[in-house]
């Protein structure tokens, strides 16, 4: 298993940015996928986006052109770019890893996009 730790959450203004940090507590160069999730109050937690060991991302509808993943193998650390936030982006946001042992979570940064 590997543990992670999410950073960057905070208050936003509509329209703003935000980068989220996700330290992991070993090497991700071998954890094939890593991802974020969303939990809104009262709301199921929601698929956000990911990254494959290999290079490829996928988004939800609801972000697509507006946040970007990445790896960086050298920090164990992946990111979550979120531009153009909106009061619906609203949320605290979980970092996940998927590897042979299982999966493994954060314990998640609130969101807040609000004026």
């Amino acid at each position: 298993q590997v543990q992670l730790v999410e950073s960057g959450g905070g208050l936003v203004q509509p329209g703003g940015s935000l980068r989220l940090s996700c330290a992991a507590s070993r090497s991700i160069f071998s954890i094939n996928i890593m991802g974020w999730f969303r939990q809104g109050s009262g709301k199921q937690r929601d698929f956000v986006a990911r990254a494959t060991s290999g290079g490829s991302t996928y988004y939800a509808d609801s972000v697509k052109g507006r946040f970007t993943i990445s790896r960086d193998n050298a920090k164990n650390t992946v990111y979550l770019q979120m531009n153009s936030l909106k009061p619906e982006d609203t949320a605290v946001y979980y970092c996940n890893a998927i590897t042979s042992a299982g999966v493994s979570w954060g314990q998640g940064t609130q969101v807040t996009v609000s004026s």
